[in-house]
């Protein structure tokens, strides 16, 4: 048989449509009661579940659950270190290159909550350090307190123990996975007043921003008497706000003399 070109076949083919041809029929005829019935009829369904081929779909992680179960499995500020340490679902600890955690005494009477930790602290690996940790420092020797008088000795740490990049303010979901890191290092640090400085640490503890209507009002924080208090990076940049600063220190020390 003669090939057909492309345009031949096309006009044989509408001018059987033309004719009525709506369907394909084979040359040879087929019995179809001859079939097997295998092919006749439908296969039943295993009774056995079938296993599914390829890799198996893992259930998405819950960051401030597992946050949770880390934290409320250490027993001291040692454990908790080690914890936060070793908690991988924060991206921010990617970038860093310290862990900020802790300074001053544990167990002393004010405990100070401050921010994110900016380039010194990253660097040092302590809070509040650079212009405006030496700020914080002259501002409580003022009222005869500081990270290393041992009379009458402050605890610091921050919101979050790594420094968010190019010092951008912490997301909402990066506060949120760590709050039960630091909600559990309060408790184990069991201050008598805990100092809150700064718009992100008010947001932290009191899902609360504005620190410039929020300081100097006394409030609670797992049941302890909570000061908010303006961050001393916005002192150095709002000089005129030192005043209300120094209200509230002597509010705090007020407090700590009852």
């Amino acid at each position: 048989m003669e090939s057909v070109d492309f345009h031949t076949a096309r006009a044989l083919l509408e001018w059987q449509m033309e004719l009525g041809a709506d369907e394909c029929i084979s040359d040879t005829p087929v019995d179809r009661y001859a079939l097997p019935d295998r092919l006749a009829k439908p296969k039943k369904p295993d009774a056995k579940p079938h296993l599914t081929k390829g890799p198996v779909k893992q259930t998405e992680r819950d960051p401030v659950a597992e946050a949770q179960a880390a934290a409320s499995g250490a027993a001291s500020l040692e454990e908790l270190h080690e914890a936060i340490a070793a908690f991988e679902l924060c991206d921010l600890k990617r970038g860093a290159r310290n862990m900020v955690f802790s300074d001053g005494i544990a167990g002393a009477p004010v405990m100070i909550v401050g921010e994110a930790p900016g380039r010194e602290e990253d660097r040092a690996g302590k809070p509040f350090v650079g212009a405006a940790g030496q700020l914080l420092d002259k501002m409580f020797a003022a009222i005869d307190m500081g990270r290393t008088n041992s009379d009458a000795p402050v605890y610091i740490t921050n919101t979050l123990p790594w420094r968010p990049p190019h010092n951008r303010d912490p997301k909402p979901e990066e506060i949120a996975m760590m709050k039960p890191f630091l909600l559990r290092h309060i408790e184990l640090a069991k201050p008598k007043a805990l100092v809150v400085m700064g718009n992100w640490a008010c947001q932290a503890l009191l899902a609360k921003r504005g620190i410039t209507r929020l300081r100097g009002n006394w409030t609670q924080v797992m049941d302890i008497p909570a000061l908010p208090m303006c961050h001393p990076a916005y002192l150095l940049r709002n000089p005129e706000a030192k005043k209300d600063a120094w209200a509230d220190l002597l509010s705090l020390k007020a407090a700590l003399a009852k």
